[in-house]
């Protein structure tokens, strides 16, 4: 398996730690690779960390959005 390079990361999302995870569910079902920053904080100490990011590598940030952007739609419809 092929290690990802995060240390030029790109959000994707942001929100509560539940909400990031299910974005992650949903990148990762559909094979882009991702992690979620701030999630231990966000479930540990939300009132230090309030919301929490999902972050993915340069070359998979437009599939990515695409894939947050359709979902939201059909969340709208």
């Amino acid at each position: 398996m092929k290690e990802e390079d995060y240390s030029r990361a790109i959000e994707v999302f942001s929100g509560s730690p539940w909400e990031a995870e299910i974005i992650k569910g949903l990148l990762k079902s559909n094979d882009t690779c991702c992690i979620i920053k701030n999630g231990i904080m966000g479930t540990l100490a939300p009132y230090i960390a309030p919301s929490v990011s999902v972050l993915v590598t340069e070359d998979q940030y437009e599939a990515a959005t695409e894939l947050i952007r359709s979902r939201n739609e059909k969340d709208t419809d």
